[in-house]
């Protein structure tokens, strides 16, 4: 059947409701989204160490947090759901700008964001040493790309990424690079320089300025609470793995020395 404005507007004022957790910046993308454009939602909290039936019915291929239900039907994966709100509710604020090139590179940026500059700087946190000093030159390495961007590239001269207002290069840079400051805080290693990145140093702080970016990111204590719980962990098994590896004295019937982790690894939102 053709969808008609009508249809089309029942089926946007569809009840929303978000499948996330409190500490993933992948969930606080789609908060922040949704209310940038104004939209109502429910929220249920998951314990990413005793996954519901419910997230697993709704997200069977990655079982992960976020999940957009919205009149019934499940969308998972933060950046696919941010496009889907821009589509859904195109008369809202919008978080794609209307211009096909500009659409396809703020998509790229973000496939940066997940693909690079995230990973680096999860690394760093994970880690000691000479491994941690890697990992560090990795991240700045990334930085100084998004600092080229913003001072000779295509988006020279802007206060966010979107522009005026902030889009969605914006939203999945910003709802996670809270994390720079708390893995700071947790490891002593510097990460942003406003001497060394002061185009993206200035884009951070008008971000985490604006009230609903204020509404959707927790306490700074209590991030630094998980932050240093999180490290810990991942410093134990890590330790753990390496002494497995250089054992020799194991039978091929033994167990490994390291325990498997209370939540897998993917879920521990040590993400930018």
């Amino acid at each position: 059947m053709e969808k008609t404005p009508e249809n089309a507007s029942q089926a946007a004022a569809a009840p929303l409701k978000l499948f996330g957790s409190w500490a993933s910046s992948y969930t606080h993308r789609v908060q922040l989204a949704l209310r940038l454009k104004g939209l109502e939602f429910a929220y249920a909290e998951e314990d990413l160490g005793n996954k519901s039936g419910e997230l697993l019915r709704l997200n069977p291929v990655y079982k992960k947090v976020p999940v957009l239900v919205h009149g019934g039907r499940a969308l998972p994966e933060s950046v696919i759901i941010l496009q889907y709100l821009d589509d859904a509710w195109p008369e809202t604020r919008p978080l794609l700008p209307a211009d096909a090139f500009d659409r396809a590179l703020a998509r790229f940026w973000c496939h940066f964001a997940d693909d690079k500059l995230g990973p680096a700087v999860g690394a760093v946190f994970a880690s000691t040493g000479e491994d941690q000093e890697a990992a560090v030159r990795q991240v700045h390495e990334n930085l100084a790309l998004i600092e080229a961007e913003l001072r000779d590239g295509a988006f020279r001269g802007r206060r966010f990424f979107g522009g005026d207002d902030v889009g969605l290069l914006d939203v999945v840079l910003g709802c996670g690079s809270y994390w720079l400051a708390v893995f700071e805080e947790v490891t002593g290693v510097r990460l942003v320089d406003a001497d060394a990145f002061p185009l993206f140093h200035s884009w951070l702080h008008d971000f985490e300025a604006l009230d609903e970016v204020r509404e959707t990111i927790p306490a700074i204590d209590r991030l630094l609470e998980y932050a240093r719980g999180v490290r810990h962990m991942l410093l134990g098994l890590a330790g753990a793995g390496d002494a497995a590896a250089s054992s020799t004295t194991a039978t091929p019937t033994e167990a490994p020395a390291a325990a498997a982790p209370p939540a897998p690894a993917a879920d521990i939102a040590v993400d930018i």
